[in-house]
């Protein structure tokens, strides 16, 4: 489980390092939007010499547009080299595109969904092949495309997304990046609101974001608590032979809710260590 994941435009080699050190759960290499197109030859040799050495963490690479006329060299730069652990694939649109990079190299793939058009065939997307690890959203290009204003307009997309990565058996979204650096407080609330669709995590443009996004998904000591308990209770009830319980504070538990209360503990393991 991956809750902060960090940008790095793929024409700053300088900061590369800097990123896999700041903290983050992974760190994105940026070849596509963050690379004006006159610099994308320098950013993808760029990428593919600091790929050529293995990392102490996830480190993946968004690569341009997969219509688009840089994709086939960005793949050909990236593929196989040790330290690269998977590929974004932006502005995906149908699953063909995403069987066709998975046919050309062998790394967990992470699409993402921009338009109108990819999210009516968000499921699709999400079960288009065996190495799609993740499904996310771009909600910059999808707030153009739909001519949304606000958040609320995209309350619907987001909920799509969720559920298409559920049904074909993926984790939790990570949300889409805040685009306010500055906006701490925030950055915290939309976290949050994100957290109650679904989400868990979220990817980040600069490192001062990192702690507020961890804070934000990591489950609180009381959460914890509470998942333990329905996981001990309901053993306890499944030994004597039944599927439900009633906790000591009046909550009903059954086994519907034993793989949410396990993801809670297995989560603060993790962030424990």
């Amino acid at each position: 489980m991956l809750l902060t994941l960090l940008y790095v435009p793929g024409d700053r080699p300088d900061r590369f390092a800097k990123a896999v050190a700041a903290g983050a759960d992974a760190v994105i290499l940026d070849l596509e939007d963050a690379v004006v197109a006159g610099r994308k030859a320098y950013a993808r040799e760029a990428v593919a010499e600091f790929l050529a050495d293995p990392q102490p963490l996830p480190v993946q690479v968004r690569v341009n547009e997969l219509t688009g006329p840089d994709v086939a060299a960005d793949l050909a730069a990236v593929a196989g080299r040790p330290g690269l652990s998977g590929l974004r694939l932006p502005k995906v649109e149908s699953p063909a595109t995403v069987a066709a990079v998975a046919a050309r190299v062998d790394t967990p793939l992470h699409p993402l969904v921009e338009s109108a058009v990819g999210l009516e065939s968000a499921y699709p997307i999400a079960a288009a092949h065996p190495s799609v690890a993740s499904l996310g959203l771009g909600e910059a290009d999808l707030r153009s495309d739909l001519g949304v204003a606000d958040d609320d307009g995209l309350l619907w997309a987001r909920g799509r997304i969720v559920v298409a990565a559920r049904a074909a058996g993926l984790p939790p979204p990570v949300m889409s990046v805040y685009a306010d650096v500055t906006d701490l407080d925030g950055l915290a609330a939309s976290c949050a609101a994100g957290r109650r669709l679904g989400f868990l995590g979220r990817a980040a443009i600069h490192p001062r974001q990192l702690p507020v996004i961890a804070a934000a998904f990591r489950p609180a000591d009381r959460e914890v608590d509470r998942a333990r308990e329905l996981l001990a209770a309901l053993a306890d009830a499944q030994t004597r032979g039944s599927g439900t319980v009633v906790l000591p504070d009046g909550r009903f538990a059954d086994r519907a809710m034993v793989a949410a209360a396990r993801r809670v503990v297995d989560l603060a393991a993790r962030y424990a260590a």
